[in-house]
């Protein structure tokens, strides 16, 4: 059972996405300049928008080099330890899993983990608590005249303490999570393989159906308390932007989201809703203050495929770039690219058929022209999330093979 988003959003001069220099992100498709929203990009508004994390609760993840301090606070709040110990208890332990860098205070890398899993890492603390502190002592009660050997020989017992913890933990949460999010996205520690979890949704970059050309806003910033005789700029500077049609696609994979959340499939039809709402209202966060690009979808469309049926990027209709109207007439950038898609949707369909799949479609009143997806319309995008979840009951119902 596969879920495919597809989703046509127009929007007017912004920089959502920006590269190492500061302008929106890019790239060439068809022989041509498109716009471009990064998949991480995509995945980040999404994850972190406020429906994601209303519709899930507490199910999701924290992505940070600072997991020390969320777990010291659950050690305080639900284990009554003192704070000083749960700091370095926190600390040794998650240094132990990711490295510690002592200079920033933090994990030498990100940890992307869910609440549960901080939950879980604060009990085993508790519940190993007397060895801890024991092989914790050891070390800060060395004097001075200790010698190198005495010194290494305790380090090395506290290192192997906060391991047995940490070998317990991967082995408990091996290939499964309780986060959507991380079951979704997938994670990956070099430093902590058994903590790995295959991704059960792709996220394409976002790419504009029509050519795009970079412009630049030119602006300046002015002292208000020059006198009025003193001309000129506090400041001058410029940012890039542009304006475009965006295509975007994502695919998920829901056994494999099931799996993944240890075969509970009506939180994986949870988290699918969660993230089927959050895809029709995230907005990446770049520049809006400077721009408001704050528009929605023009087109709002998903997919369930059974059987194993075959999954379709719809990338390929604007492989030619959209043109805007050109004469008194023409269809504007929006109404061709719904038009473009129509048209390449059943030219897929009938070179591979439809078998197995559902498809249900919300197109803005101002741009319904569907032509072969008319049979698959919907009355809202609130709509095509239901009917996806309505068509994902029979199989949320089954016990996990």
């Amino acid at each position: 059972m596969k879920i495919e988003l597809h989703i046509l959003q127009n929007f007017p001069p912004a920089n959502l996405n920006r590269d190492d220099t500061g302008s929106p992100k890019d790239c060439e498709f068809g022989g041509v300049r498109r716009a471009r929203i990064s998949s991480q990009c995509r995945k980040r508004s999404i994850r972190t928008s406020p429906v994601f994390r209303e519709t899930l609760g507490e199910n999701i993840a924290i992505r940070t080099k600072q997991s020390d301090k969320p777990l010291a606070e659950r050690l305080v709040e639900k284990h009554g330890f003192d704070e000083n110990e749960a700091r370095m208890l926190a600390r040794g332990l998650v240094g132990k899993m990711l490295g510690w860098d002592e200079a920033k205070q933090c994990t030498k890398v990100l940890f992307y983990v869910g609440y549960d899993e901080l939950d879980r890492l604060a009990e085993l603390i508790h519940e190993h608590v007397d060895t801890l502190r024991e092989a914790l002592q050891a070390v800060q009660t060395l004097g001075d005249d200790a010698s190198k050997k005495e010194r290494e020989a305790a380090e090395k017992a506290y290192d192997a303490a906060l391991g047995e913890l940490v070998k317990a933990f991967t082995k408990e949460t091996r290939d499964h999570v309780r986060a959507v999010d991380i079951a979704l996205f997938g994670r990956m520690l070099a430093e902590v393989p058994g903590m790995n979890i295959d991704a059960a949704c792709q996220v394409a970059h976002a790419i504009s159906t029509n050519k795009v050309d970079m412009d630049f806003d030119y602006f300046t910033a002015v002292d208000d308390l020059n006198p009025k005789e003193e001309t000129g700029a506090g400041m001058i500077g410029t940012t890039g932007f542009n304006s475009a049609c965006f295509y975007s696609y994502a695919l998920i994979d829901a056994n494999q989201l099931a799996a993944n959340l240890k075969g509970d499939r009506e939180l994986a039809v949870d988290g699918i809703r969660a993230f089927l709402e959050a895809a029709l209202q995230a907005i990446p966060t770049g520049k809006q203050n400077s721009f408001a690009a704050q528009t929605p979808p023009s087109l709002f469309m998903a997919v369930v495929r059974e059987n194993g049926a075959m999954p379709w990027s719809l990338a390929n209709a604007f492989v030619e770039p959209v043109r805007g109207p050109r004469r008194e007439g023409d269809p504007g950038l929006v109404e061709a690219s719904v038009r473009a898609l129509d048209e390449h949707w059943a030219s897929l369909a009938e070179m591979y058929g439809t078998e197995g799949t559902h498809c249900f479609v919300k197109v803005a009143r101002d741009v319904d022209v569907l032509k072969h997806l008319a049979s698959a319309r919907v009355e809202t995008a609130r709509a095509v999330i239901d009917a996806v979840v309505e068509k994902l009951a029979p199989w949320s119902r089954e016990v996990a093979a």
